[in-house]
């Protein structure tokens, strides 16, 4: 029962398109048979987080501003990789871009749907350690700060709602349960 879809869907018109999202909007009934409509957004990349943590358990933070939000936001590093590309190689790109770091260690440690009521957003968390350190490497729409903060104290920050990006609450939360053994 819970693997069938209760939707019906009478008809479907994009409504709009750019490299990095679509807009549909569905034309459905619901399942409590009302009819309605249901928008959705399907993006063309994944999101991928990369937490980066020392031998001295200080973890990478990446602030920057963000547009959507109209706020200043400190976060992973993270950023997009096509659906077409390995994740990892995703992350790899991304860490070297935004902290100019290359990690000798990785392991995947969390997949979750960002926003699974309005779009089919993934995102996949890496954790990454053993770093090279080189020069960043930053998009043209990317204005970046880079600090290193003790993993605690990030934790508190989320734990505190001063970080609010999902990927990171969802990492730093992920790695805090590993490290207690869950």
């Amino acid at each position: 029962m819970h693997d069938s879809n209760p939707w019906q869907t009478l008809g479907s018109k994009q409504i709009y398109d750019n490299p990095w999202i679509r807009l549909t909007e569905h034309q459905v009934i619901n399942p409590s048979g009302g009819s309605g409509i249901y928008g959705e957004v399907h993006f063309k990349n994944l999101a991928i987080g990369i937490i980066a943590i020392d031998t001295d358990d200080q973890i990478y933070l990446v602030g920057q501003y963000r547009y959507p939000l109209k706020a200043y936001s400190w976060e992973l590093p993270e950023g997009g990789g096509p659906l077409t590309e390995e994740p990892l190689d995703a992350a790899k790109r991304e860490l070297l871009e935004e902290t100019g770091l290359v990690a000798q260690k990785w392991k995947e440690v969390l997949r979750m749907h960002l926003s699974n009521s309005v779009s089919d957003e993934l995102g996949v968390l890496y954790l990454a350690s053993g770093f090279e350190q080189f020069a960043p490497q930053p998009e043209e729409t990317e204005q970046l700060e880079v600090k290193k903060m003790p993993f605690e104290e990030v934790y508190q920050m989320v734990v505190n709602g001063e970080i609010t990006d999902s990927l990171t609450v969802a990492g730093i939360l992920r790695v805090k349960l590993m490290r207690e053994g869950f």
